[in-house]
């Protein structure tokens, strides 16, 4: 058995994952593109460890809305949302390839008593989080244009496997359950 570096296992996960939220979007029309992960990991990998992401954080302004990293202005553009997330990668990456899996951060915004972090967990939650989301983007995706998998030359599917066809059978079969519970 290869014996591999934890953090080189983390960083690629992550990068795996990342690159699955931005497959999702390829493609997209601008009113389909509107939700990007840059802010909360630019958070989590930067200012946590004192390594704040350079460009202007929107939370700093106390007149900002509280959701400003939920959504997208109409004025940001799928490239812009990409690039970003993009620009995040590189300073996030700079910070695990910096700092020991120990490394100690604080996350401001936690309770006091689980504030104070290590990079390991820092890294594990960010993982969780980008997954989780790419999940949500892979339901939206698949709600738009049946596009599913985790990369453009991966679909996940068993070969021959016709992914509309398999929709209508298991909402055929959501329904027929509803009909018989009722």
């Amino acid at each position: 058995m290869a014996i591999t570096d934890p953090k080189d296992d983390l960083r690629r996960y992550l990068q795996v994952a990342r690159d699955a939220v931005v497959w999702k979007l390829d493609g997209l029309a601008e009113y389909d593109a509107r939700k990007h992960l840059a802010w909360v990991e630019a958070g989590y990998l930067g200012a946590t460890f004192g390594r704040p992401f350079p460009e202007p954080d929107p939370f700093e302004d106390p007149d900002v809305d509280p959701t400003v990293d939920m959504w997208a202005t109409a004025e940001e553009s799928r490239e812009d949302i990409v690039g970003l997330y993009r620009r995040v990668w590189v300073h996030s990456d700079a910070t695990v390839a910096a700092l020991p899996l120990d490394a100690p951060g604080r996350v401001p915004h936690w309770p006091a008593e689980h504030a104070t972090v290590s990079l390991h967990r820092i890294l594990v939650h960010v993982l969780a989080e980008t997954n989780r989301h790419a999940g949500h983007a892979d339901i939206v995706r698949e709600l738009i244009d049946g596009a599913a998998g985790l990369r453009a030359d991966n679909d996940n599917l068993p070969p021959g496997m016709s992914w509309p066809a398999h929709h209508d059978r298991v909402e055929t079969a959501a329904r027929d359950a509803a009909a018989r519970a009722e």
